[in-house]
């Protein structure tokens, strides 16, 4: 009697590489059942590379159809903003002003926004060398949940309506959401911007709270509650994935 063997396909990789001119590029390849055709992303705010394929398609395909797009994915990662490490010296916005990392002691102690000695503002910490990213994370996260529990509770009021439950993470596909039981949830890179921008982003998710849809009525609530829609969704545009580039 015959016995017929499977033979087991080998994994997919991870990633692909690209080189286009001299320079790598690592693109994270991933299958998706309801994927049609191949497609290529460039996150405006990381950088990262991804490449969708269908569950059938041979990843040699995928690799070919990657190569072929090395100019356009170089293209791409290139205008995208530089990273910046919350490290000293370097610069942070804080509510739109911009912060120089000074850490001035290896004792521990609280990081706070401050000025130096020639008035500059700047982000003061304390702690051991290999804590200060962590530090400055947590200070920045910290700011952006009290901003925004004053903003929501001071439209919430005005509404007439209150959240549930309000969140902070680091969100990286919307600045904010409202679910149907009425949970909000911020990114905390809100505290970056200028402080009309987190205050409009509050607003816009406390709308939700009447109105869980983008229709005229929502418009015109949400610009009762805060009438510098335009002005802050322009900003957004404009500067928003700068945001993403800190940390």
């Amino acid at each position: 009697m015959r016995v017929a063997l499977l033979r087991r396909s080998a994994p997919d990789p991870t990633h692909l590489t690209v080189v286009h001119e001299g320079t790598s590029f690592r693109v994270a390849m991933r299958r998706r059942a309801s994927a049609r055709r191949i497609t290529l992303r460039v996150s405006s705010a990381t950088g990262e590379v991804v490449l969708t394929l269908p569950e059938r398609t041979a990843v040699s395909t995928a690799q070919l159809f990657a190569d072929a797009h090395a100019g356009w994915i170089a293209a791409r990662v290139a205008k995208v903003p530089a990273r910046v490490a919350l490290e000293p010296g370097a610069m942070v916005p804080l509510r739109g002003v911009p912060h120089r990392i000074l850490h001035w002691s290896v004792t521990s102690g609280a990081t706070v926004a401050t000025r130096d000695g020639t008035d500059a503002p700047i982000i003061a910490v304390a702690c051991q060398p290999p804590h200060v990213g962590r530090r400055v994370r947590d200070f920045l996260e910290a700011e952006a949940r009290l901003d925004l529990r004053e903003a929501v509770t001071r439209h919430a009021r005005a509404l007439g309506r209150a959240p549930r439950r309000l969140t902070v993470r680091d969100t990286r596909s919307r600045w904010g959401s409202c679910s149907a039981q009425g949970h909000l949830n911020f990114s905390w890179r809100l505290i970056l911007a200028p402080s009309f921008v987190l205050d409009y982003l509050a607003a816009h998710e406390v709308a939700h709270l009447a109105e869980m849809n983008h229709s005229d009525r929502f418009w015109s609530l949400l610009e009762r509650l805060y009438p510098r829609v335009d002005e802050a969704e322009r900003w957004l545009k404009r500067h928003g994935t700068e945001l993403h580039r800190y940390g």
